[in-house]
């Protein structure tokens, strides 16, 4: 009988994913945090469209409050694999007046990035923007299509979008539309770091078990640092943890851990009850928090 078990469905599916995008949009990009998500997208892009390079551009929406570590490993990535990276920055928009910096205990950037993008895929006129949401990770996504299309405001109606039949995508848009592709749609927390652990791609050192300065909130255990919003009465002390999701360092929250490397990260989230959304306090705002940020462009 001939072996079929290096047949992965969903790289499969991915790869298939990112070559249609290749082949029905004039200028595609791919939205890049550092995080293991979209670092899981570029291994995908690069064997849809291997011995050639990628053929599309990274951009990182940089809210300037992010883990250094995040942005060591994306700097380092893209010299190595010779990438251009486009990097546009939250703090160009606050400094313009097109949005205003929050304050208070739970004030964030990450929900201003969402003009900083919509403007970025205006100056460069993308049709596509391809990213590394899931559909496990909260339930706005879980509506997302693969191929889902943007109105010329860059805004999501989530009762009109289009049917996907048979791995049919349909990339057919309006002038001044853009659709966001989404090849890892149908992947959980758990296939993605299977899959980080198969191909040994490397991340950044934040998703493993190290020593911190954090302190103590609503439950949750926050970096002890000058972006991060911390009242007198919170005291700084010193745990190993390791973070499950990595975003702006003012809404994502550690975890106790001791997994020191991706087979014990891997064996952890198979343990865990808790989804990797639970620490990004941005969720937490409403009940509806991502899905009215979906609608008005975030991604």
């Amino acid at each position: 009988m001939k072996d079929t078990s290096y047949i992965n469905p969903l790289e499969n599916e991915a790869i298939y994913i990112m070559r249609e995008v290749a082949a029905q949009f004039e200028n595609p990009v791919l939205l890049f945090s550092g995080g293991k998500d979209s670092i899981t997208l570029v291994r995908l892009a690069q064997k849809a469209f291997y011995p050639a390079k990628i053929p599309f551009p990274l951009m990182h929406i940089d809210t300037g409050h992010n883990f250094p570590e995040t942005i060591e490993f994306r700097d380092r990535l893209v010299n190595e694999l010779g990438l251009e990276l486009i990097v546009r920055n939250v703090q160009e928009s606050i400094d313009q007046g097109k949005v205003k910096e929050e304050t208070g205990r739970y004030s964030s950037r990450n929900s201003l990035q969402t003009t900083t993008l919509l403007d970025a895929i205006e100056e460069f006129r993308f049709d596509a923007c391809i990213g590394g949401a899931r559909r496990d990770e909260e339930k706005a996504r879980a509506k997302e299509r693969i191929f889902s299309v943007r109105d010329d405001f860059g805004q999501w109606d989530e009762k009109n979008q289009r049917p996907e039949l048979f791995d049919m995508l349909n990339g057919q848009i309006e002038m001044g539309q853009n659709v966001r592709v989404f090849p890892i749609s149908n992947w959980t927390e758990l296939d993605v770091w299977s899959y980080i652990e198969k191909e040994q791609i490397e991340i950044p050192s934040i998703y493993f078990a190290h020593k911190r300065k954090i302190f103590l909130r609503d439950g949750l255990i926050w970096s002890h640092s000058d972006f991060v919003y911390q009242e007198d009465h919170e005291e700084v002390l010193e745990e190993v943890v390791r973070f499950r999701t990595v975003g702006d360092m003012s809404c994502t929250a550690a975890v106790l851990s001791k997994a020191e490397d991706i087979a014990s990260v891997v064996q952890e989230i198979r343990e865990s009850t808790i989804s990797e959304r639970g620490a990004r306090i941005d969720d937490k705002r409403s009940e509806a928090a991502m899905e009215k940020r979906k609608q008005q462009g975030y991604f």
